[in-house]
């Protein structure tokens, strides 16, 4: 996916950003499974807002920064992944219309035989490292390295791979493959064992 294709969507354009996402297990329309929207840049906030006023379970990862502005610094909270929330939901054709029809949505992230669904464990990967705001930033996303799975401490469970940068510490890279986006945070390399590389659609 180009920068331009993520800055200037065409509202129902079919989006692959890796052809591997082809291979990725189908929708299954009558489970609850998670899936990308693309929505206005800058409105990501009032589309979460609106999407769970229809009882649309949604979710928008934030990350805190300070902001200047005039003569005082404040905090505040600014979309990970800039355009893009994911929903949890059976998405019916019925229910994918009652999304779009939310103001500020544009697309939902598709194949060639519909949306593509996110694995859970990228989803709870991401949510578990969310807490870690003292040590997470935005990473670029990487296809390879060395797949780790976090066996203690407060971010055991989480999936991603490391790069190791200090003997014992290094960063954790968790990523949303299907939009090619990524976070990472530091740890402890002791608190890691090494896992066969993930599949795309595991």
């Amino acid at each position: 996916m180009t920068q331009d294709q993520r800055e200037q969507p065409e509202a129902g354009k079919i989006i692959v950003p890796d052809p591997q996402l082809e291979s990725a297990p189908l929708l299954q329309p009558n489970l609850k499974q998670w899936c990308a929207v693309y929505v206005q840049v800058n409105h990501e906030k009032t589309v979460a807002d609106r999407l769970e006023q229809k009882a649309i379970e949604c979710f928008l990862p934030l990350l805190e920064k300070w902001s200047k502005r005039r003569d005082r610094r404040k905090r505040i909270q600014v979309p990970i992944f800039r355009g893009y929330l994911f929903v949890h939901e059976q998405l019916s054709q019925h229910r994918q219309v009652e999304i779009l029809k939310v103001p500020g949505s544009v697309y939902i992230l598709k194949g060639s035989l519909g949306p593509l669904p996110i694995p859970d464990w990228q989803i709870e990967s991401l949510r578990s490292v969310l807490h870690a705001a003292d040590t997470l930033q935005p990473h670029a996303f990487l296809k390879e390295g060395d797949w780790v799975r976090v066996v203690r401490g407060p971010f055991e469970g989480v999936t991603g791979i490391l790069i190791r940068h200090k003997p014992k510490r290094g960063r954790l890279v968790v990523s949303i493959a299907l939009i090619q986006q990524a976070v990472s945070v530091e740890l402890n390399t002791e608190d890691v064992e090494p896992i066969k590389p993930l599949q795309v659609g595991s």
